[in-house]
């Protein structure tokens, strides 16, 4: 049967990001850094605009004119963020800085009162700093125990052999739902369904997952998710911490100051309703609001497409990388997400990357913020090319042209 559904016109998507329009030492900008953060589409910027140009103001306690706008802009935003992710509820949305601070929130409010000596938490070995650290600190604080899922080798799988011997005494899994290093596409479903089944309550950080593929925490069945505007077409500064909505009311205050109270006398305070209770201070307005648009924009293409896109450009890039003598490609043949950490010959990351750069290729090179899964992979760092749906065939060719030009050069 004939396929009636439209192709997407990916060139002319392609033409709504301006800075895709820029030259860099006089070459065309190729911009594969995408896992570090997108590039915002006109949509993104013409809405943050129009907020500072006629609704900026600050939000839930003016009475005027302009904070009314904030307001409803902002609280809008929130409920299209549920709308995005699955939530059941506003409620259950909070807003962040990133996903850094979400992980950061969760470990100080949840695990500080819920975590004693002797209880274990569970991580992978291919997590991201932000979602290592903030555990290192509490088990520090509380006398907790971290252990670690395996990772097989350069194919960036979880070893999940032992995975229920490992979730014994556990009361926290935090996992990451795709490898920022690896592309690998976590079964975030099925493991936290396991661990939840273990007495485990459960985090994902869906930072590079977010706006790449439909994400719906009910059928996920985390406790907790967190994710950053920055990398999914919104603004730097803000992001979303979903919790379930008797995790976060169980939970106290994360910060203290203004909103987050309904009443503070001298001597004690009364903390106000999820989730205004973990939104200390002014926040990120426009940030919120321009976070909404990029939301939108993405749900307007479709994530299910974006991932199929991003998922043939990795193939393409992998299958074009092999052609490279020597080159040592990571993570898994296949559902790989879209983007390929490599290390070339006897050329260190850095170099790749500043060469590559005075071509116009941006990538990113060094230990994507994953040291000790560098260490377990055995090299110092890895360069790194990651796409998004803007991305082209075309580009990856021209990158493979100037890898070869830099692969000789070395070789010589």
């Amino acid at each position: 049967m004939q396929d009636l559904q439209p192709k997407t016109d990916w060139a002319r998507i392609r033409a709504d990001f301006p800075i895709l329009n820029e030259r860099v030492h006089g070459r065309d900008l190729v911009y594969f850094d995408n896992a570090a953060t997108s590039q915002k589409p006109r949509a993104v910027i013409d809405r943050l605009a129009h907020y500072y140009l006629h609704e900026n103001s600050n939000v839930h306690r003016g009475i005027h004119e302009l904070s009314n706008r904030a307001t409803l802009a902002f609280e809008a935003a929130r409920k299209r963020v549920a709308q995005f992710i699955g939530a059941a509820s506003a409620n259950e949305i909070v807003f962040t800085r990133g996903t850094t601070e979400g992980i950061n929130l969760v470990a100080q409010a949840w695990g500080t009162k819920n975590l004693k000596a002797g209880d274990r938490i569970l991580l992978t070995e291919m997590e991201h700093h932000s979602n290592i650290v903030p555990w290192q600190l509490l088990a520090q604080r509380t006398g907790a125990e971290l252990r670690y899922v395996h990772v097989t080798g350069d194919d960036g799988l979880l070893d999940l052999s032992n995975f229920e011997a490992l979730l014994d005494g556990v009361k926290l899994f935090a996992v990451t739902h795709i490898s920022n290093t690896l592309g690998t596409v976590n079964p975030v479903r099925e493991l936290c369904a396991r661990a939840r089944a273990a007495g485990a309550t459960t985090l994902v950080d869906a930072a590079q997952s977010a706006g790449h593929l439909p994400v719906d925490v009910r059928s996920i069945g985390c406790d907790f998710l967190a994710f950053s505007g920055h990398k999914i077409c919104g603004p730097t500064g803000i992001g979303v911490l979903y919790g379930r909505a008797e995790k976060l009311d169980a939970m106290p205050p994360y910060q203290g100051g203004g909103e987050m109270i309904s009443r503070v006398d001298f001597q004690a305070s009364q903390w106000n309703t999820i989730p205004h209770k973990f939104e200390a201070g002014t926040p990120d307005i426009a940030g919120a609001v321009g976070l909404h648009a990029a939301m939108d924009y993405l749900d307007e293409i479709g994530r299910d497409k974006i991932f199929a896109h991003d998922q043939e450009l990795a193939a393409y890039a992998m299958q074009r990388l092999s052609e490279i003598d020597g080159l040592r490609i990571f993570g898994p043949r296949e559902n790989h997400a879209g983007l390929v950490s490599f290390v070339l010959p006897e050329v260190h990351a850095h170099d790749v990357v500043t060469l590559a750069d005075q071509h116009g290729v941006a990538l990113r090179g060094g230990h994507h913020c994953n040291q000790p899964l560098m260490r377990k992979l055995g090299v110092p760092s890895t360069a790194r090319a990651s796409f998004y749906f803007y991305n082209t065939r075309e580009e990856i060719d021209r990158f493979i042209d100037v890898l070869g030009e830099i692969h000789k050069f070395f070789s010589r």
